[in-house]
């Protein structure tokens, strides 16, 4: 969710319009967790699956765009264990809170780790991201089906038959999505700059909320859970 796009406006329109998103998803998953609600399952978890995908592209694409103003190394690396760190602070939050199912390995913990280990495709041509992005794909679906004695390897895909986490994104397959938006990134901006015109979007919440994603991403639950416990 790392908002990297130097506001690059349709970058920001596309992450404010999933951040909208995410914050339907989650509500509703709020619902559903916390008083029982039950309709149109099915929607909601291929709305969710969506909004998530939706991310993790953009992740790849404004990845794209910081390298192209600075490659150094030591940005990403910093960038990177900076959102994990958050994903490690709402992992203590719900552990405490929710300890019979917490947070594991989270959507900011994917994204700091893919910050870091997604460097090496920065230095290559955008096929190598294309090509490790489907491999990534294809080998998470069959990872994700192996069933082990424990979760020490739940970050990268392999857990038990009893695991739960309401927040789960293993590198397998989900750093895929990042890859292939890290080849989107290239394709459409190569150098960093646009290769194709877009309408100016005047949509300025949106735009906002794009700018400002992992702000809103860290403060919306406390907000969420603490209207539903005043209004139910």
């Amino acid at each position: 969710m790392p908002n990297n796009s130097a506001h690059i406006a349709e970058v920001d329109f596309v992450r404010g319009t999933a951040i909208v998103m995410m914050l339907a998803s989650n509500f509703v998953t709020d619902l559903q967790y916390f008083y029982n609600y039950s309709k149109y399952e099915m929607f909601w978890q291929v709305f969710a699956t969506i909004t998530a995908s939706i991310f993790l592209l953009i992740v790849g694409i404004s990845l794209n765009l910081s390298y192209s103003r600075d490659a150094k190394v030591s940005k990403f690396i910093k960038r990177g264990a900076g959102i994990f760190a958050l994903g490690l602070i709402i992992t203590a939050v719900t552990w405490i809170f929710v300890p019979q199912d917490f947070i594991m390995f989270g959507i900011l913990h994917l994204i700091g780790l893919s910050i870091v280990i997604s460097y090496p495709f920065l230095k290559l041509d955008k096929k190598f991201a294309l090509v490790a992005g489907m491999a990534f794909l294809i080998v998470g679906f069959f990872v994700t089906k192996v069933i082990v004695s424990n979760n020490y390897l739940m970050w990268v895909g392999f857990t038990t038959a009893s695991f739960s986490s309401p927040d789960y994104f293993p590198i397998f397959p989900w750093f895929g999505l990042v890859l292939i938006g890290l080849f989107l990134g290239k394709w459409l901006y190569p150098e960093g700059k646009r290769i194709f015109e877009v309408p100016e979007i005047k949509s300025k919440p949106i735009l906002w909320l794009g700018r400002h994603s992992l702000l809103i991403y860290m403060i919306h639950q406390p907000i969420f859970l603490g209207l539903l416990a005043l209004i139910i």
